[in-house]
């Protein structure tokens, strides 16, 4: 048992326990129940959640959600048109997404998967810098994925 201001009580009977928050006009509250004994706590409970809430609050803004950006290209795509759709990528790269590259392949074009892949080779190359290829080209059905991840930058 420990009091409002982190004195130790020692081990109380639950009725005892009770009998002094109640005197101090306080709650008793159960922090700690997996410990032996459990450990319980004098204080104010609505202040308690008000201060959880914050904490909780303040790690949900630390957290940063991870999307996957989708760039779609074609095996005979003008360089002008690949130089667009690879600005894109590196603009969703340095946003801190990863970038799902996908080669979409019509009619008798899957019969040269190798133009696909020289294709998603030369966007790696461009984002190398700021990128990691985290999947390599792979065919699946009619189009070729890659997938690349930002590098993480050091943290200051």
């Amino acid at each position: 048992m420990v009091d409002a201001e982190n004195n130790q009580l020692g081990v109380l009977p639950l009725r005892e326990a009770l009998r002094l928050a109640d005197e101090r006009r306080m709650d008793l509250v159960e922090v700690a129940p997996q410990a032996k004994p459990p450990v319980c706590r004098i204080m104010d409970y609505g202040k308690f959640r008000y201060e959880q809430s914050k904490r909780e609050k303040e790690a949900k803004k630390k957290q940063r959600i991870i999307t996957v950006k989708e760039v779609k290209l074609r095996p005979n795509i003008e360089d002008h048109d690949f130089e667009v759709k690879a600005k894109n990528a590196i603009r969703f790269l340095k946003d801190g997404d990863k970038v799902k590259a996908t080669i979409m392949f019509r009619g008798r074009q899957i019969v040269h998967p190798d133009l696909g892949k020289q294709l998603l080779d030369r966007l790696a190359v461009q984002v190398a810098d700021i990128a990691n290829v985290e999947r390599t080209p792979k065919l699946e059905g009619k189009n070729m994925i890659m997938i690349l991840a930002p590098k993480q930058q050091p943290q200051e």
